[in-house]
């Protein structure tokens, strides 16, 4: 349950549109680099430590405020889960404790703004959802001033000029939608309806627009970040958190806005992610010294403090967070934040195999195996595997081996194939080098069928329903024929994003075959291009060195890795993907390693393989050419819109 969070006014604009909506008039994104912004300004990271002192006795879900050189603390929750009517007054420097008042209602739970010189309590929880508005009075006593239009609590609160407004939160049955707006702490009107109704989310101001990132639904966590322009009091779902998340913190530094802690998948989170409002895109920062969820978070003499909290138990920590503009180093990130959450799918090609593994190395599947045998001729050159069916299934292309097959995880059970072993061809039932081949929503199946060049839709009884493209016109013509394709990425719009051989063109169609855009890139080989945003897109250089880029529609390169030489450097790299937590992941295919890459450093922080060394044992890979990532909720968060 969210205490509230204080925030400051950033001057960022936010670009409109999310992602992977069709007819989004965007301006192309200005050429940046990851680590540094438009202008020339460096990147503020956030330094998070302890900050050597703890509170006298563990508190959560308080509502926190600044006053001066210190903090006040007030209402939430005890060690022993009792609601308390505690002011306290806090020395930043020293974690000096005095009293300075009470709440006539104790409560927690709630949300706090600041209008003129008084602070005000909204809401919140005790026995009952409570509509009382508190005035806090110096060392004694607050002052019940009025009442909300209904009760809330688990609401988060953040002031723009003159005005508080009141954000999420539950009635004692719903989500609450209602955005209320008091200039006054008595009087207060609805300006505008969130979309998605959570509770407990996390709020920053930037400007006239108040961002809300993720919040609890009925029984889950919320992915959602909206944002209500104040003005106009229109709301809207602009993105998406790298994963879903509840009970966190939003914190101002240095003009970026950081998502700090709070609960993912149930636990508590460390995670410190820096949202971009000009790329509407996320990535990881740094970690908090514990994980920490409903703690309030308090700027004070330049610094914001973390204060009390929940991880396993209600806490006393605090953690000091402050900003940088130096980079942090790669092993800060390596060893303080979990790669990945869940399991690993690898497309070990060299090997003729599907491993998985976590995100400490530890191989937990492999196939075939002794007791997971291969299909009927055989099991060949496996050049990618993704997880279908909520992780329940796997879908693989065997290049070389001219076929598909699905297959049950974990248990290895043939389930579906097309294509007839080691046979090329283009007739029915045929292939010629399948490449990315995902099962759709529907049932249905799509494939690049590379030589033949052509992207081939197949029905679950193995029927071919359409194609695009002309069979065996490699050239790139849309949309009458494509140039030797090798990447299809089904987007949530129904779109396919298509990579071409010959010419390096990257291509949408839709599933009917109509031409949406075309680009060409200046580089030699692009393999497999996925969507980031409204005209963001990542794309392989399949080429030594090899490189990783972000690209727009209009041909514009935003950011590129490609280091010449050295540990960093690529070789032939197939598939890059971005992962929830901001890193890139990539198949380093001749270098035999998947790595992640730190995008904001261009380093490696986390790899699986061991480096130009192919092999079969544990660590080891041998020109891996696909993955996947399966979260524990059994979503696959970098193709979505597939089955």
């Amino acid at each position: 349950m969210v205490a509230l969070v204080t925030v400051a006014a950033l001057t960022l604009t936010l670009r409109s549109g999310s992602s992977n909506h069709r007819n989004v008039s965007v301006s192309p994104k200005a050429s940046t680099a990851h680590g540094s912004a438009a202008g020339g300004r460096k990147v503020v990271h956030l330094e998070a430590a302890p900050a050597g002192w703890h509170l006298d006795s563990p508190l959560s879900r308080a509502v926190g405020f600044s006053d001066g050189a210190g903090l006040l603390l007030v209402g939430g929750l005890d060690g022993g889960q009792n609601t308390v009517s505690t002011v306290l007054r806090i020395d930043a420097n020293t974690g000096a404790t005095t009293s300075a008042g009470s709440l006539t209602v104790p409560t927690h739970d709630a949300a706090g703004g600041v209008l003129g010189s008084q602070r005000f309590v909204f809401g919140g929880g005790a026995q009952h959802v409570s509509d009382v508005v508190q005035a806090l009075q110096p060392n004694g006593p607050s002052t019940v001033v009025g009442h909300l239009p209904q009760p809330r609590a688990d609401l988060a609160a953040v002031t723009i000029g003159t005005t508080v407004y009141l954000v999420g939160g539950y009635d004692g049955t719903n989500a609450t939608r209602d955005v209320l707006a008091t200039s006054d702490g008595v009087q207060f009107h609805t300006i505008a309806q969130l979309p998605v109704g959570v509770r407990y989310p996390a709020v920053a101001a930037v400007g006239d627009n108040v961002f809300v990132f993720g919040g609890a639904l009925s029984g889950s966590e919320s992915s959602a970040v909206q944002q209500i322009d104040v003005r106009t009091g229109s709301a809207r779902v602009i993105g998406e958190l790298p994963s879903p998340r509840t009970e966190a913190a939003a914190v101002t530094l240095g003009g970026s806005i950081f998502v700090v802690g709070g609960r993912a998948g149930g636990a508590a989170s460390s995670d410190v992610l820096r949202f971009d409002p000009s790329g509407n895109q996320f990535a990881l920062d740094s970690a908090l010294p514990t994980p920490l969820a409903d703690s309030p978070a308090v700027t004070v003499g330049g610094r914001t403090y973390l204060v009390g909290g929940e991880a396993t138990s209600i806490s006393s920590s605090v953690a000091a967070l402050r900003e940088s503009t130096t980079t942090p180093p790669a092993s800060v990130a390596a060893a303080s934040v979990r790669p990945f959450a869940g399991r690993l799918l690898i497309a070990d090609r060299g090997n003729n195999r599907l491993i998985v593994v976590d995100s400490n190395k530890r191989r937990s599947w492999v196939y075939p195996s002794a007791s997971m045998p291969p299909p009927a001729g055989g099991f060949y050159f496996p050049d990618d595997g993704f997880f279908a069916d909520h992780g329940r299934s796997i879908v693989t292309n065997q290049e070389e081996n001219h076929t598909i097959v699905r297959i049950a995880f974990p248990s290895g059970a043939l389930q579906w194939t097309y294509g007839q072993p080691k046979v090329a061809g283009s007739g029915p039932g045929l292939l010629n080098q399948p490449d990315d081949a995902f099962l759709l929503k529907d049932g249905t199946y799509t494939v690049a069928d590379a030589k033949n060049c052509r992207i081939l839709h197949l029905s679950a009884s193995g029927r071919p329903l359409s194609q695009i493209g002309t069979t065996g016109n490699c050239v790139h013509d849309p949309p009458r024929s494509v140039g030797y394709p090798n990447g299809d990425t089904p987007l949530s719009n129904g779109d396919l994003l298509v990579s071409e051989i010959n010419g390096s063109w990257v291509t949408e169609y839709t599933p009917a075959g109509a031409l949406v855009w075309t680009v060409h890139l200046p580089i030699a080989y692009p393999s497999d291009p996925q969507q980031l945003g409204p005209d963001l897109y990542l794309v392989s250089d399949y080429s030594k060195p090899g490189g990783i880029l972000e690209f727009t529609r209009e041909g514009s390169i935003v950011w590129t890795y490609r280091p010449a030489s050295g540990a960093g450097m690529l070789d032939h790299p197939s598939l890059a993907e971005r992962l929830p937590n901001g890193l890139i992941a990539v198949n380093d295919d001749y270098r035999h390693r998947v790595a992640f890459i730190d995008p904001v450093s261009s380093t490696i922080v986390w790899q699986y393989g061991q480096t130009d060394v192919p092999g079969t044992a544990p660590g080891q890979l041998n020109t891996p050419d696909g993955f996947d990532l399966l979260l524990p909720d059994g979503s696959t968060p970098t193709h979505t819109p597939t089955g």
